[in-house]
């Protein structure tokens, strides 16, 4: 009997020791650390992503937490840098010693530090890029919310080419990981029925004069132009080309759908079409669950919200009850366990339902086309992804 109680004890000591040694837990708090450009070209990006997890964070801890723990946020800045995002990354898992990566934004970025953070069995998780390398390959530590660039522009180039009628299609896109998944999914689209690019021009990341792609593919004769771009590339093609009288169709990836545009834009940016996952959550939106809380968040950070700030909120939210799933016993290998069965309905912002299991880190390939009218973002068809249709 006396044995049999040093044994117990021992292998609660042992189970304890193991539960302590999990990196960004303790009894009081869990940290979560998270890469935003916050002085580089997305910094407009980064700082909603910023408040959007914020909110959410202050939220949960304003209800007690999660199983009796606080969270608490670290915010490094990248300046859209992939080596500045490793620099980052190193400081967080190593020094700051958080539990996850949340919403960290920018292609080039995440797969630069990635690397780092699965040394220390730190998960990336819902990085705020729509690039594949999200998900794939095939790694336990990886798991993405959002529709693939690729397969947005896969579906949205032939479906609109077919719906307008057009004959030439054209891209301008980021010289990069992100631009290069447009073009590529746009490239895709267009072999689907028997087309290909007339013209394809690129700019280097931070560019702000596009006159010479524009003048590409105006000789051309475009009249659809698939956008690799995301705030003031988006602009500044679209405002050059008006300033020069060409006219096509404007395309972007989710990438190019925020009220940046319009906002920064003005009356030139209306009719441009993207790609979405998430409503921008306008404080006059019909909804009133979207009004209520884009009205929480003016009142709390003295600006209006945006898509990225639904993106970061909706972040923190679904880690939260992942977290909250997992139980008292909070480590990597608990939350992985929850992750790999959860299902994720639609939300107030209209977002597709979501699914995660042990070998899909995707939680849904489904997007919708909005378009700016009359200065606001509108949506004007419905989500489309690769289920089979419904039998009848």
């Amino acid at each position: 009997m006396k044995t049999r109680s040093v044994i117990a004890l021992a292998t609660l000591a042992f189970s304890a020791n193991v539960w302590c040694a999990q990196q960004g837990v303790s009894d009081t708090e869990i940290v979560l650390g998270s890469i935003q450009d916050l002085s580089g070209p997305l910094a407009g990006f980064g700082k909603q992503d910023r408040l959007g997890m914020m909110l959410a964070v202050d939220e949960i801890n304003e209800q007690g937490g999660i199983n009796g723990r606080k969270i608490r946020l670290i915010v490094e800045d990248s300046g859209y840098d992939p080596k500045k995002a490793v620099l980052a990354a190193q400081k967080l898992v190593n020094q700051d010693k958080i539990f996850m990566m949340m919403g960290h934004i920018g292609t080039a970025q995440n797969m630069a530090a990635m690397p780092v953070q699965f040394e220390k069995n730190v998960i990336n998780f819902f990085p705020v890029t729509a690039a594949r390398e999200m998900y794939e390959p095939f790694h336990r530590l990886k798991y993405s919310f959002a529709a693939t660039y690729f397969d947005q522009m896969r579906r949205a180039v032939p479906q609109m080419v077919k719906d307008k009628g057009l004959k030439k299609v054209c891209t301008i896109y980021q010289d990069d990981d992100f631009g290069l998944e447009v073009l590529r999914g746009g490239e895709a689209g267009l072999k689907t029925i028997n087309m290909d690019y007339a013209e394809k021009t690129s700019f280097k990341r931070g560019s702000t004069d596009f006159s010479s792609q524009v003048a590409k593919m105006k000789a051309a004769g475009c009249e659809l132009v698939v956008l690799g771009t995301i705030i003031r590339e988006t602009i500044g093609t679209i405002a050059e080309s008006r300033k020069t009288g060409f006219n096509p169709v404007f395309l972007g990836s989710s990438a190019a759908y925020t009220d940046l545009i319009h906002k920064l834009g003005g009356k030139a940016m209306d009719g441009l079409y993207a790609m979405m996952t998430v409503q921008n959550p306008y404080t006059d939106e019909t909804s009133p669950a979207i009004r209520f809380w884009a009205n929480k968040y003016k009142t709390k950070f003295n600006e209006d919200p945006a898509v990225f700030s639904v993106y970061g909120y909706v972040i923190i939210n679904t880690f939260a009850n992942a977290a909250t799933k997992a139980g008292k016993n909070l480590t990597t290998d608990s939350f992985i366990k929850v992750m790999d069965t959860l299902s994720i309905p639609t939300d107030i912002f209209g977002s597709a339902p979501a699914t995660f299991s042990p070998t899909k880190r995707l939680g849904s390939d489904a997007s919708r086309l909005s378009q700016i009218q009359n200065g606001k973002w509108k949506v004007v068809g419905p989500y489309i992804d690769d289920a089979p249709p419904a039998k009848k």
